[in-house]
């Protein structure tokens, strides 16, 4: 098997029609590093900005996706500690005999009750973290609408300077 040759000439004019090292990789059908390789000794930059803004926008995304989890953990410990004094079904299926049997408890048998306090216990001590990892969700949100901003800003100021003519008008 013949190994493909790097078409420099093209990777080249595809990283100056602005297309990333993954882009340029798939269509020339090689790895990233080898154009990551390539580019480094030809001395050609990747605009690393979508990356830096992709990878900002997933961490705000898990930390959506960790208040929306802490939310459900804090309904379901809830729900629990709510029911934990209601009478409690219990019940026997098998036996030699494959019957069933059931009856109704005041309330919870103790074992069951330790088992929600302690679910409850664990899912305040996660919920603490969570919220606390969130907070800087916010932040990094705010960061992303910043850099998306200065994007707009710098792309309009750029249309602008490509469209406007020295000519009187």
């Amino acid at each position: 098997m013949t190994r493909a040759t790097f078409d420099a000439k093209r990777a080249l004019e595809l990283a100056e029609q602005g297309m990333s090292c993954r882009g340029i990789a798939k269509e020339l059908g090689c790895a990233p590093s080898t154009v990551s390789r390539w580019a480094d000794r030809a001395g050609v930059s990747f605009d690393r900005a979508q990356t830096a803004a992709a990878v900002k926008a997933h961490t705000v995304d898990l930390a959506a996706g960790r208040v929306r989890l802490a939310e459900k953990m804090l309904a379901a410990s809830e729900a629990m500690l709510d029911r934990i004094d209601e009478p409690y079904m219990v019940y026997n299926f098998g036996g030699k005999d494959n019957t069933f049997e059931q009856a109704e408890l005041a309330s919870a048998p103790v074992e069951v009750r330790r088992n929600v306090i302690t679910t409850a216990g664990i899912t305040f001590d996660k919920l603490t973290r969570i919220v606390e990892k969130s907070d800087t969700g916010a932040e990094q949100a705010a960061g992303v609408l910043d850099q998306l901003a200065a994007g707009f800003t710098a792309a309009a100021a750029q249309y602008r300077s490509e469209t406007s003519t020295d000519e009187p008008g």
